[in-house]
């Protein structure tokens, strides 16, 4: 069997998969959020904390919640990594240095797990699985929640009351990820997977000698860090190692855990509004994104030249031979177009436009299908540019799902989709001027440019994958990469929420011969079109100085 067709088997058999489990996930989800029954365990963690579970919450006292958990979470981990020399099964590693402490808790709260340090050299058992680990979780469901929350502004009318987060963020863990993980982690083991809470210990034989590897309850974090499309990694070496990724079916059953709650949650939306063609609008919309950029990685990676390259079957520097061309590309897309950043390659060695395609993956906003939670906002946003457009074409009042797109709503979705451009290019401008950032470059010319334009992209869009060939260990990176994921990650979702209240108060619009149907195929491709044109206007510039000027130059 050619390496290409054993790539087009493995998507195919992707795609069958995540369409097995839309329904059943996708209307469990919708249960899940609609629900007024508390289980014992759930009460228990609202007892402890003092939450009301049953207070409705309008949008600035559940932004309100968001931020004060986000924050308790980025202290809280700051100083388990600051007391790691004292804590308890640390294997010995000393206390993590202040900016790069900061630096993970803000990427690991964030939802990004941009990594700046080796994993297994620096991370011992408790910070791995008491603090990464339960962010893996949480942050995860924060996404979950703000989505909801939007999706409540939808479908509710006259009220500006968005449910509850305290609720949301213990029935996304709890029900949702947490299940899914112990199946997920069974998996994993059953593929080969370490999981225990071994200390360092020497293995193997390598040209003579021996390396020293540490345990860890690496299955378990794996498929969180996936499930919760939160990327990171027990090891350096991330998806490529063998003890978190040990065989072709365990990648591409990662694969699938990074997308199946992004597309499923759209069948959640659907359900949820009372409108399940809505949902099937969004998902026809994601789906077809994400295709159309992995047949181009495919065939970006798989189109060599030279005798070299037609004897590996493709461009295979970076890559592991156990996923090859395939299995690599479809990898990098599923990660970059979701808020993952988990890695079983090497980006940076990929051909100019194979990199030029994931920075443009995250360029879109990670909406296809995006981060769990971030990735459906994300697209209710261009959902909403989209109507706007529409409507002024035709001279028409904006409408969606039955509300008006006014003034205030138009803004705040504006607002929405210029924050992170902003972080990206202004943090890469800084960088690019100054010596001491540059500094930090394995590469000059247009492929040193795009190492940092692509670390701040995956910093600020919360992504957390790296180009590689970066020195991100600096005090400039840790501390400005930081901030980017910050204020990346909860900015938007300042003007999400009021977004949310906005459309919660007003009144239902009814339908006429008039209204723009926007769950029919000519709306899905509107809404592809406006995410294209709007990123390539704001991006253009600064891809054309890196991947496109490297792409057309080899």
């Amino acid at each position: 069997m050619s390496p290409v067709t054993a790539g087009v088997l493995q998507l195919l058999a992707l795609i069958a998969a995540l369409a097995l489990a839309y329904r059943p996930l996708g209307d469990y989800m919708a249960r899940v959020y609609s629900s007024e029954k508390h289980y014992k365990p759930e009460k228990w963690i609202y007892k402890a904390i003092g939450a009301n579970p049953a207070a409705e919450m309008r949008w600035p006292a559940y932004l309100r919640a968001v931020l004060a958990f986000s924050a308790v979470s980025v202290l809280f981990l700051y100083l388990m990594q600051r007391a790691q020399g004292v804590l308890p099964g640390s294997l010995g590693f000393v206390a993590i240095d202040p900016d790069q402490a900061f630096n993970t808790a803000a990427s690991f709260v964030a939802n990004t797990n941009w990594q700046s340090y080796y994993g297994e050299q620096a991370m011992g058992h408790v910070v791995q699985t008491g603090g990464l680990a339960v962010q893996n979780f949480v942050s995860a469901a924060v996404g979950m929640a703000v989505a909801v929350a939007l999706v409540r502004g939808f479908a509710r009318s006259r009220t500006g009351e968005l449910g509850n987060f305290w609720s949301d963020l213990v029935r996304g863990t709890l029900r949702i990820l947490l299940p899914i993980s112990v199946i997920g982690a069974i998996i994993l083991v059953a593929c080969g997977a370490i999981q225990n809470f071994a200390g360092i210990h020497e293995v193997g034989q390598f040209l003579g000698g021996t390396r020293q590897w540490n345990g860890g309850a690496v299955a378990s974090q794996e498929v969180i860090k996936e499930l919760g499309t939160n990327g990171g990694g027990y090891f350096n070496a991330n998806s490529a190692h063998p003890f978190e990724n040990p065989t072709p079916f365990s990648n591409l059953f990662e694969i699938f855990l990074i997308l199946v709650i992004p597309f499923a949650l759209t069948r959640t939306f659907g359900r949820l509004v009372g409108n399940l063609r809505q949902g099937y609008a969004i998902l026809a919309t994601m789906g077809i994104i994400w295709v159309a950029f992995t047949a181009l990685m495919m065939w970006t990676e798989f189109a060599h030249h030279g005798p070299a390259f037609d004897f590996a079957g493709g461009a295979m520097e970076g890559k592991e031979t156990r996923f090859g061309v395939g299995g690599s590309s479809i990898f990098a897309v599923a990660t970059t177009l979701t808020s993952t950043g988990a890695v079983n390659s090497f980006h940076s060695s990929y051909t100019g436009l194979g990199g030029g395609i994931a920075m443009l993956g995250m360029q879109l906003g990670e909406i296809a299908p995006g981060g769990v939670g971030s990735g459906l906002y994300g697209m209710l946003i261009m959902a909403i540019i989209a109507v706007f457009i529409a409507g002024l074409m035709v001279g028409r009042t904006p409408e969606y799902l039955g509300k008006k797109i006014g003034t205030r709503e138009i803004k705040l979705a504006a607002c929405y989709i210029l924050i992170t451009p902003a972080l990206v290019l202004g943090f890469t401008a800084a960088a690019m001027a100054l010596d001491t950032p540059a500094n930090s470059m394995t590469n000059t010319g247009a492929h040193g440019f795009s190492e940092i334009l692509y670390a701040y992209t995956s910093g600020a869009n919360n992504n957390g994958s790296a180009f590689a060939g970066l020195n991100a260990d600096t005090q400039w990176f840790n501390s400005t990469i930081g901030l980017a994921m910050l204020l990346g990650r909860f900015l938007p979702m300042v003007f999400v929420l009021a977004l949310a209240g906005s459309l919660a108060e007003q009144k239902p619009v009814p339908e006429t011969a008039g209204t723009l149907r926007t769950d029919k195929p000519l709306y899905a491709g509107l809404l592809v079109g406006t995410i294209i044109i709007i990123t390539g206007l704001t991006y253009f510039p600064a891809l054309a100085l890196g991947p496109l000027a490297e792409g057309l130059a080899s």
